[in-house]
């Protein structure tokens, strides 16, 4: 049963009444910075881009779109971005944006004292260098790029780089330091009380970019609520009972508790596949997981649409693809899968030579994501299948530093939210001497990824990436499971909230039934 007692506590947090235009949405732990992509975390990204913009953003299907740009030019030789800016667009000082506020933004980012968390991804640490910014005029600004990258424009929208926002120079106190973000979007900073909340109002001067209807991080976001207020509220317990009750109304919910929260009769459940992905890493210079045919008969004792089944409470979908299940990437070389198939891993394990030696499988209990669950599972699977497995239980700090460092021989692991299929295969794939925690350690691949990030032309694009798949799962890394279902409860009096593939909640386009 949900427990009510609780309630007084939210209550006490949003105040003595609820305001009928205000919506209330839980986040399990308060913002570190109002500071856009410095000093931050998935709470900060989703909070900050309420109130700032940048030049491009995702769509829902995780295209990049002009936002404050109207429309992007690329020279020929794929080195010269020219980006001409949507007009009437103001700051929430009332200031109206040009040229000038992208350039005194964009060198505020590249200077080192900012401490910008992107910086590495445009200085060509990383590869991708930006070699020349201008603003020729009021309207137009120009990125110059030491080479061609197909990547360059996801990057500027990726959130954990706050999409590169725009800001006025207002936002920064007279001696330099980090004051508050006066930017373009819907909503506006009002109030931050640390550990508690975080209040945003509308900003009436707000201009929505076109569109008649939602799309991602663009198309149209206008504020149809006077405020939203971000309640920082860790406790589970706390959040169901202020669904319940009527004082919270958007909180994300595990998928355990999707079926209760449904018999609530005062909430709605919404669903929607996120680009987050859960997986089992196999550690390819293990002495055992080194021959492919023991990573191959692993891959084939796991019957992963009942670990999917079971982890997910049945709302996830078997994808044992990096492209994540709604990518316009995911075609039907990606929906090509391991199959459970005991006689092969038999088979296989007689050919690799297995003596019956155990493997190790590291996870952890944190309730975000189903580590644990998956791990148990498979443990399962792998002793029913004749492969010894003991699992071994880590705070996550210590597994995030075990995998940091490659010490594991298989992990029950996940991995973040990338939008386009060559930044995905950047989370996992390269050279294990210069980076243990890279668990798909293949030149072949490298290569191809690095190509990928060059052409531009979706055709040739798509059928790199279905050639990695294909050579992932031959090679067998990793196992892919499934995509993670972001889940919500909303307030029945609430209308047009929807989650969506960046897994960060919206509060444009939403509004409060009278």
């Amino acid at each position: 049963m949900i427990r009510i007692a609780t309630s007084a506590l939210v209550l006490a947090l949003l105040g003595a009444t609820a305001q009928a235009q205000t919506v209330n949405v839980a986040l399990n732990a308060d913002i570190r910075s109002t500071n856009p992509g410095v000093n931050r975390d998935d709470n900060t990204d989703a909070v900050v881009l309420h109130m700032v913009e940048g030049l491009v953003g995702y769509r829902e299907n995780g295209a990049v779109a002009p936002l404050l740009a109207e429309k992007i030019d690329l020279s020929s030789d794929g080195l010269t971005y020219t980006f001409h800016l949507r007009k009437g667009v103001k700051f929430h000082n009332g200031a109206e944006m040009s040229s000038a506020d992208v350039l005194w933004s964009w060198k505020r980012y590249m200077d080192a004292k900012t401490d910008w968390r992107c910086r590495p991804e445009f200085d060509g640490r990383i590869g991708l260098k930006v070699t020349e910014v201008a603003a020729p005029d009021p309207a137009t600004f120009v990125m110059k790029l030491e080479k061609p990258s197909a990547l360059f424009l996801d990057t500027m929208a990726r959130t954990d780089c706050a999409m590169v926002a725009v800001l006025h120079r207002d936002s920064i106190k007279p001696d330099g330091s980090w004051d508050k973000p006066i930017g373009t979007g819907p909503f506006q900073l009002a109030d931050w009380r640390r550990g508690e909340y975080v209040l945003l109002k509308r900003f009436d001067g707000y201009v929505s970019p076109p569109g008649d209807r939602r799309d991602g991080y663009v198309g149209s976001k206008r504020a149809l609520v006077s405020e939203v207020k971000f309640l920082a509220i860790a406790d589970g317990a706390t959040v169901k009972a202020g669904l319940v009750s009527g004082a919270l109304d958007v909180a994300d919910i595990p998928d355990e508790e999707v079926a209760e929260m449904k018999k609530a009769g005062t909430v709605q459940v919404l669903a929607a596949p996120s680009a987050t992905k859960h997986a089992l890493l196999l550690q390819t210079r293990d002495p055992l997981l080194s021959d492919v045919r023991m990573r191959q008969a692993i891959a084939s004792a796991l019957d992963i649409d009942e670990i999917v089944g079971a982890a997910s409470n049945g709302l996830g979908q078997v994808n044992n693809s990096a492209v994540y299940i709604t990518s316009p990437f995911h075609d039907a070389v990606q929906k090509k899968r391991y199959a459970h198939d005991p006689a092969r891993t038999k088979k296989l394990l007689a050919e690799a030579g297995y003596k019956g030696e155990t493997i190790k499988l590291i996870a952890n209990k944190r309730s975000t994501v189903p580590s644990y669950p998956v791990a148990i599972m498979a443990q399962a699977m792998l002793q029913a299948a004749g492969i010894k497995s003991e699992i071994e239980i880590l705070e996550w700090a210590t597994q995030l530093d075990r995998y940091s460092k490659g010490n594991f021989q298989m992990m029950s692991f996940s991995y973040s939210a990338r939008l386009d299929p060559a930044q995905s295969y950047n989370q996992f794939t390269g050279p294990k001497d210069k980076m243990p925690s890279k668990v798909w350690d293949s030149r072949e691949a490298d290569a191809l990824i690095e190509k990928a990030t060059l052409i531009s032309d979706e055709a040739e694009r798509r059928a790199i990436f279905d050639q990695l798949h294909t050579m992932m799962l031959a090679d067998a890394p990793l196992v892919f499971l499934y995509n993670q279902v972001d889940t919500a409860a909303v307030a029945k009096r609430i209308q047009g909230f929807a989650p969506w593939v960046a897994s960060k909640p919206r509060l444009w386009e939403v509004s409060v039934a009278k």
